[in-house]
């Protein structure tokens, strides 16, 4: 009898697990189908987040305490100067944590892809309305 009792709660039980794994992956397939879809589109908003790395922008800035970049412009020699503060202060053989300093290079990371793009874009207009100067070298 007691038998009995034991074979029914283990099926039942290899039951719910089995039904909870599938929902679970069937809920993770959807959300990673999602995100692939959203960076096809381009949507780089400040809410949206990296592929690679999980972070948002405001989570990255948040992390190297900086101002979110406005216009597509931020202070990149600050967000520098505070990324090698903060990974100098978590140096783990310094007694620092290495999963914090993982975090502030994901967040320079994150920045750095924001604004990289536009900076260049930027970069190459202003190349344009200057006119193209190349460099003329004398030979001795």
């Amino acid at each position: 009898m007691a038998h009995k009792f034991v074979i029914t709660a283990f099926l039942t039980g290899s039951r719910i697990l089995g039904r909870s794994f599938a929902a679970a992956y069937k809920q993770a397939q959807a959300a990673s189908q999602y995100q692939r879809a959203q960076a096809k589109l381009g949507n780089t908003t400040s809410g949206g987040h990296s592929l690679s790395s999980g972070m948002t922008l405001d989570e990255a800035c948040r992390i190297l305490n900086v101002k979110p970049p406005q216009g597509g412009q931020a202070n990149m020699e600050e967000v520098v100067e505070r990324y090698k503060r903060l990974f100098d202060a978590n140096d783990p053989q310094k007694g620092g944590s290495f999963y914090l300093q993982s975090k502030i290079v994901r967040a320079k990371e994150r920045l750095e892809r924001e604004v990289g793009p536009i900076r260049e874009k930027a970069e190459a207009e202003a190349e344009v309305k200057e006119g193209f100067k190349p460099k003329v070298y004398k030979d001795r």
